[in-house]
């Protein structure tokens, strides 16, 4: 259980509030409203807050705005430089513009190409260094120092948290009975805010993080061990290898619990939220969603607040995720078919799916295989469907006319 004291931190409450003062009409003030379909779904009783709505589409703008307003006229003048992910970077980018203050943005070669756009379209200048986050903030290290600017670190500095921590004076002033708050951690920046707000106005409120299984390097610092970070995750947003010191020291007195998730329920979320709420999420903002996907025990029957913290997912990505669950739902199967080689047996075939209801979507027509017969041919059929159980009545239907089918 930790301790929930929050006087000897270095961001306290009070912090926050001054931070929603500078925030106020400046950022969009998110909706938070119930699901009842993802209650259904999960057994909890949940609340979305849609920071996807925020002009960059991402919770990011808080932080950055409120550290862009403590700097000194020298420093505006100097300009600014940051190293993110993505999300970090377009919040800076943006609200530097606004203010008229320069910025320089380091990202990993690997950032989404939307996410790069974005910033380059807020005026700043972008540099590409290192796969991951990592490399990149060093590389920004060395061009701060070069060239005299003030590094805005996306997570590990107290006016990014209080301005982070700003969503949970909203989320509590929509709905006072929420018990539990479940919020994604890359660095931390975005829990740590949350916690101290919410852990000061409600000490018995749950906060459980969040973090993508293959990088899980705030599960492994409070436990004392070394993480074992790597690997394509779809939550590139909170793909961190190492946490922050201000935000570690937070999440070991403040959060409650950290869940880790793997990559097919982060997919799932992102769907879920697509399907459902009709709205985009990354897949860092769907990680808390994820969560409940994931571990549903550990949440039924609360009253749970999910941070839906980004939506700058690649078009592409979640065109791929999309049809991923068609075919994790048996909505699009690929179906094989040895027949004789013969004219009409297609249209027959094709005949026999169009009865049942199914839409073919691809075939591809192989005559040269050797595992089929010489006057044989081999048909790939791509079909959509309406679930699992509609696919099988087309199988069934395939098989008694004589063409048995097998599914790849």
């Amino acid at each position: 259980m930790p301790d929930t004291h929050t006087s000897d931190l270095p961001v306290t409450l009070d912090d926050i509030k001054a931070a929603a003062e500078v925030l106020d009409g400046q950022i969009v003030h998110t909706p938070m409203n119930k699901s009842r379909t993802l209650s259904s779904i999960t057994g909890a009783e949940v609340w979305v807050k849609f920071e996807n709505q925020q002009f960059t589409a991402a919770f990011k703008e808080r932080g950055a705005l409120n550290r862009l307003s403590k700097l000194t006229d020298d420093q505006k003048k100097r300009g600014v430089i940051a190293a993110s992910a993505g999300n970090h970077s377009q919040g800076v980018a943006y609200h530097a513009r606004r203010l008229g203050i320069p910025a320089t943005i380091v990202m990993a070669k690997t950032t989404p190409f939307s996410k790069v756009e974005h910033t380059r379209s807020h005026g700043a200048r972008v540099l590409l260094e290192g796969l991951i986050f990592d490399e990149a903030k060093s590389y920004a290290m060395e061009v701060c120092e070069r060239d005299n600017l003030t590094f805005l670190h996306p997570f590990d500095d107290p006016d990014i948290i209080a301005g982070q921590g700003t969503i949970a004076l909203e989320m509590l002033e929509a709905n006072p009975e929420l018990d539990t708050l479940v919020v994604p951690i890359g660095g931390g920046g975005l829990i740590s805010g949350i916690a101290i707000a919410a852990k000061t106005l409600k000490p018995e409120i749950k906060i459980i993080g969040v973090e993508a299984a293959m990088y899980p390097c705030m599960h492994a610092a409070l436990r004392g061990e070394t993480p074992k970070t790597g690997g394509a995750t779809i939550a590139e947003g909170i793909a961190v290898k190492e946490a922050g010191e201000l935000t570690r020291q937070i999440c070991a007195e403040l959060v409650d619990d950290i869940v880790l998730v793997e990559e097919e329920h982060l997919e799932r979320a992102i769907t879920l939220y697509a399907e459902v709420e009709k709205t985009i999420a990354e897949g860092a903002g769907a990680a808390g969603l994820a969560a409940l996907l994931a571990h549903p025990s550990r949440f039924q029957g609360r009253n749970v607040g999910l941070v839906l913290c980004g939506g700058n997912i690649d078009t592409r990505l979640l065109s791929s995720v999309l049809t991923r669950a068609l075919v994790r739902e048996n909505r699009l199967t690929s179906i094989r078919i040895i027949g004789d080689d013969r004219p009409g047996l297609l249209a027959l075939v094709s005949k026999i799916i169009g009865d049942q209801g199914a839409n073919i979507m691809e075939v591809a027509h192989n005559r040269i295989a050797l595992d089929v017969p010489a006057k044989g041919a081999e048909f790939d059929i791509l079909i959509e469907t309406r679930d699992a159980q509609h696919t099988q009545e087309v199988i069934d239907a395939l098989a008694q006319a004589g063409y048995p089918p097998r599914s790849l």
